[in-house]
This record gives C-alpha cells, sequence and structure tokens, in this order.
C-alpha cells in the first residue's frame, strides 16, 4: 500500500473517532497534512532569532514534533495559527520532511473571519510571552481598521488599555483614536 494511502486512511480513521469521541477540543483530532497544502499567515507578529530557530530545528529532529501546527482550514489547504516556525522545520528542512514524507502534523479550530484567526493567533503567541513589538502595533491597527474597539482588543488579545493606547500612540494613526474620550482642557 503506498504512503499517501496510509496517511489517508490514518486520517480517516483518526475523523471517525473524533466524531464519536466525547471531547470537542482540536488535539483529539491531529491529522497528517501534506506541507504544501500548509501556509502561513501574513499577520504573524512572533519572529524566531537564528539562534532559536536552530534550536527548534534540533528539537523536531531530536524530539520529534511534541505540538501540532494549529490551523484553519479554507478551500485550497491550510492557513497555520499557531505553529508558523514548526511549519516552516517540516517543510524546509529536509531530514523532517524526509522523515514526515512531507507532511505535517495538523490540529483544526473552528475560527470564524480574518479577526477571530490574527486573535486565535495573538492568544497563542502572548500565552507564551514571546511576540515582536513593531508586528503587534500592524495587528492592532488592522483591529481597529475592522471595528473592534480597545475593550475587545484588550479582551482578545490579553493585552491592557496602556499596552493598546501605546500601540495605537506609536501608529500615529488618526483614525484609531476614533472612540477616544478626549478632554476639553484646551477650550
Amino acid at each position: 500500500m503506498p504512503i499517501s494511502a496510509k496517511i489517508e486512511a490514518l486520517n480517516h480513521i483518526r475523523q471517525a473517532l473524533h466524531e464519536v469521541s466525547p471531547f470537542e477540543d482540536p488535539i483529539d483530532c491531529v491529522l497528517w497534512v501534506q506541507a504544501d497544502q500548509v501556509r502561513g499567515n501574513d499577520y504573524n507578529p512572533n519572529k524566531v532569532a537564528p539562534p532559536e530557530m536552530r534550536l527548534l530545528k534540533r528539537s523536531v529532529r531530536e524530539d520529534g514534533y511534541t505540538q501540532p501546527i494549529v490551523a484553519h482550514q479554507e478551500r485550497d489547504g491550510y492557513v497555520v495559527i499557531d505553529g508558523f516556525h514548526r511549519r516552516r522545520v517540516g517543510a524546509e528542512y529536509k531530514p523532517v520532511r524526509n522523515r514526515l514524507h512531507g507532511c505535517l502534523p495538523v490540529t483544526l479550530v473552528k475560527s470564524g473571519g480574518i479577526k477571530q484567526r490574527m486573535a486565535a493567533t495573538i492568544r497563542h503567541n502572548r500565552a507564551r510571552g514571546v511576540h515582536g513589538v513593531v508586528p503587534m502595533i500592524d495587528v492592532v491597527a488592522t483591529l481597529v481598521r475592522e471595528g473592534w474597539s480597545d475593550a475587545d482588543i484588550c479582551a482578545e488579545l490579553g493585552m491592557s488599555a496602556d499596552e493598546v493606547l501605546r500601540f495605537k500612540q506609536h501608529k500615529g494613526l488618526p483614525e484609531l483614536f476614533g472612540d477616544a474620550d478626549f478632554s476639553l482642557a484646551w477650550e
């Protein structure tokens, strides 16, 4: 039996088990997906420095994948919610790609539109405590433009009101302050 047929059968069995499982969490059903079907998102503020990327490669090479890539399924494949750098290791690093027959371990989340996916990515990143400030400013600006209030951003991204204000000030765009209350001190 070809490897692709084995992978397809394994995924089918896992999905069938998940349907009758008492657990609804995404981790209950990890699928093996061809790496070329999984793409990174274009808004992730998380960056990994070269030494840490080398360490991640070594970790996956030595220990295997201990966490699946969290993704959202679309018509043309999968978009990463969490695991952008784990995806890169499995897709680009030949020893791992070959060992995994060109596949990646993926678990799916049912997220709504782009705003919910962005929020999910940030929650995953912030829960680990590492993300880039400048790209995070762009995420906040995008969410404000999409109609999110400061309170929504604080609640969904785990930020304080002061952080949101600082990010909006750093971006320097007047439309980001549309919901702000200003004092009459200058009158």
